[in-house]
């Protein structure tokens, strides 16, 4: 029976780039568990890889089937971005391994529907101060910069990942990523059991 790896973090954690390293190794055979958002793509996304992206109008469609797992809305200053899981067609856990992207409460969320012994979660951890430069960097790639977007985020996470959420949801073991060599070895040998592949381990930028 398969199981869906849980990536999570504090935005600009450095998960992304976890992500793309962990689902570029052949050796592990993980599918993309590939969400839904109603934001818009940023800069170098593709939709069907990062996400699904969708409209309010689709999202309800869902929740009308009966297909919706859990959604979560941010008020930005743009407007509300909506983040959430469908049971579609393209998971299909009696035959594979996914890797999947989301928050801690998406995690609850998608534990309580697939079950506990489904979803290995593997929480990544960034120092504040280095992780506020680097959403700052990110973002200054995109061709509008939006930087209270950023402080609003920060500032969310902080209150989404605090330590009593992260007790109740039964999440003990952090992978810190201030080095990503580091952090991938230590994923690679605690959740996989085995020796990082040797191609996923050159440095990166940091998404």
């Amino acid at each position: 029976m398969g199981k869906i790896y849980f990536l999570m973090g504090k935005s600009a954690s450095g998960k992304d780039t976890i992500y793309a390293k962990i689902l570029s190794d052949p050796s592990l055979s993980l599918k993309p568990y590939v969400g839904y958002t109603t934001r818009p793509k940023r800069a170098g996304e593709t939709e069907g890889v990062e996400y699904h992206f969708t409209t309010e109008q689709d999202l309800k469609a869902f929740e009308a089937s009966g297909r919706l797992i859990e959604k979560r809305v941010y008020h930005t200053i743009y407007g509300d971005w909506y983040y959430y899981s469908v049971d579609d067609e393209n998971t299909d856990l009696d035959s594979y391994d996914y890797l999947y992207i989301g928050t801690l409460e998406s995690y609850v969320q998608m534990r309580d529907y697939y079950g506990e012994d489904k979803l290995v979660p593997i929480y990544i951890e960034v120092e504040d101060g280095l992780r506020l430069l680097r959403a700052i960097e990110r973002e200054q790639k995109q061709k509008d910069p939006g930087y209270a977007e950023v402080c609003r985020r920060f500032l969310g996470d902080c209150a989404d990942f605090s330590e009593e959420n992260l007790k109740a949801a039964g999440i003990e073991k952090r992978y810190d990523n201030t080095d990503l060599k580091t952090c991938l070895d230590e994923i690679y040998q605690t959740v996989f059991g085995r020796e990082s592949s040797p191609d996923s381990l050159h440095k990166d930028s940091f998404l």
